[in-house]
């Protein structure tokens, strides 16, 4: 089956772990708004699936994924549902709910990292909210990224199965995947606070290695699919805030 991701097409943001997913297990997808307009992709192709989707029912925003007449939204769930599909998952019932569970925790996290710099509203600019950005940036640094961070170095410490650690079980799932994606995006947004937080987070570190040296995923990487980290993405890097 072809899938279709629509995402905002020039920023990461919660398609990219879906993307993630579909990029590692080689799946045959396409990534509509990133297509020209006269390939049929470009926003306008993504605003009218998420306005009027011909086919499924409408996402309240993007991700959504398109597969056959299944319209999936909502990065937690679409990964629900690509899991068994990409081999991302364990093949058990409970191994399935607590990958999800896991993945539900990330976007918990999610939210945290993007209300950084959107601590008021997102329909303010970042310089309409600076100084409670800053504010709470320091709750964000000391408070809650050791205690979500931790949590995840904790998973990783008390599932012993396989030779090397994985969140789930002894193989890769797209969990793992996820808090790749959310290591990488906070060494980019801010660098000073994850550099302090290493040394606590053995296991979270070496799985964010393992990850990117996986062949899809490395290749992946290295390729213009994969749009650079940017200030106008859920992870942004503001010096101020990473004191």
């Amino acid at each position: 089956m072809k899938y279709e991701l629509y995402y905002w097409p020039t920023i990461q943001g919660r398609g990219e772990f879906v993307r993630l997913a579909l990029e590692d297990a080689c799946a045959d997808y396409v990534d509509v708004a990133r297509l020209p307009e006269g390939s049929g992709g470009g926003e306008a192709a993504l605003l009218q699936w998420l306005e009027k989707p011909p086919v499924g029912h409408a996402s309240f925003a993007p991700p959504f994924l398109k597969a056959g007449r299944n319209l999936i939204g909502q990065t937690a769930n679409i990964l629900l549902f690509l899991g068994p599909r990409l081999g991302l998952t364990p093949g058990d019932e409970s191994g399935r709910l607590w990958t999800h569970q896991l993945q539900l925790t990330i976007t918990d996290l999610v939210a945290e990292i993007h209300d950084l710099h959107h601590p008021i509203a997102s329909s303010l600019y970042y310089d309409d909210q600076r100084d409670e950005a800053k504010r709470r940036s320091a709750h964000l640094r000391r408070e809650r990224l050791p205690k979500y961070l931790g949590w995840f170095e904790r998973v990783l410490t008390e599932n012993r199965r396989g030779r090397q650690r994985c969140l789930v079980g002894s193989a890769v799932t797209y969990a793992d995947l996820s808090l790749f994606q959310i290591v990488a995006g906070l060494r980019y947004a801010l660098p000073r606070t994850l550099r302090r937080l290493e040394g606590e987070l053995p296991l979270c570190m070496d799985l964010h290695d393992r990850i990117a040296a996986r062949p899809n995923v490395a290749a992946y990487l290295a390729s213009p699919r994969r749009i650079p980290f940017n200030n106008d993405g859920l992870f942004r890097h503001y010096p101020e805030l990473d004191a």
